[in-house]
């Protein structure tokens, strides 16, 4: 793994770099982004580094500073051997006070890189009984404040499922603690709306467009009930890309199914086509 903070590649990723005073500390104040990289290169990147922008501006934060951001990613690349691998962006509002008002100091720029292995192809979920706050301030921002998703997905590891789902205020099916979710209806492909308050995600954006010649893909509100008789069932993420589910909470599902696997072949397919769609 490399890391750049503020553009400053450090020695050892344990090297202190932040001052304690940062907000991102203190109270969570900040946003970041995953990029997946794919033989070298990372995917997707100019839609990731413009919803870091969206979040950051939403979140009231200022712009962060997209040239360094780059230039650091870049830098922390070089010289490793990536496959397969992830960068995480961070930028917090930079140091303040011992309380939630903020400084007026610059942004703090964090990139990590970091080799990792490819998820599995099929995984598993348990629905969680904590639910996604779709008029909260934060609904629709990829920010820092992650500890009710951390939360939530030890949940899913203390009942040996790799992902927690979760529905929004008002019981319909929402979204995982760091993916999207689709299932399958009678051939048909259903999502959750963003009116759900579940994030807008890259790899969810991008299956939409390229399903849809290929597949019946609806972007549909329902209740989270809807997993316990849906045809299959998958994740999408960065690094998940499109994952087949085979259990959700106690039950048990054959995966991936025929919709599921043809979505899989169909990405993968695109994803080869263009590293920065």
């Amino acid at each position: 793994m490399k890391v750049s903070v503020n553009g400053r590649i450090l020695q050892s990723p344990d090297e202190p770099s932040i001052g304690a005073l940062d907000h991102g500390l203190i109270v969570g104040d900040g946003v970041f982004e995953t990029v997946a990289v794919i033989d070298g290169q990372p995917f997707a990147l100019t839609r990731h580094l413009e919803r870091l922008s969206r979040s950051a501006a939403g979140l009231g934060i200022g712009r962060p500073d997209v040239g360094l951001l780059r230039g650091a990613i870049a830098s922390t690349m070089a010289g490793q051997e990536l496959g397969f691998g992830r960068i995480r962006i961070t930028v917090t509002s930079g140091a303040g006070p011992l309380g939630s008002p903020r400084g007026s100091g610059d942004l703090t720029h964090v990139v990590a890189t970091e080799s990792c292995e490819r998820p599995p192809a099929v995984s598993t979920i348990v629905t969680v009984p904590w639910a996604r706050n779709e008029r909260g301030a934060l609904v629709g921002l990829k920010t820092t404040s992650y500890a009710e998703n951390a939360k939530m997905v030890e949940n899913a590891h203390h009942h040996g499922a790799d992902e927690a789902v979760m529905a929004n205020t008002r019981g319909e099916l929402c979204e995982g603690t760091g993916s999207n979710i689709m299932y399958v209806v009678d051939g048909r492909i259903f999502t959750p709306t963003l009116e759900s308050g579940c994030l807008a995600g890259i790899t969810r954006e991008l299956a939409l467009k390229w399903l849809a010649p290929e597949l019946e893909i609806v972007e549909e509100d329902a209740p989270l009930r809807v997993l316990r008789t849906a045809d299959e069932i998958m994740l999408v993420g960065t690094t998940r890309t499109i994952q087949a589910i085979g259990r959700v909470d106690d039950r048990l599902l054959d995966a991936p199914g025929p919709v599921t696997a043809l979505a899989q072949q169909i990405w993968r397919t695109r994803e080869a086509e263009h590293t920065d769609p």
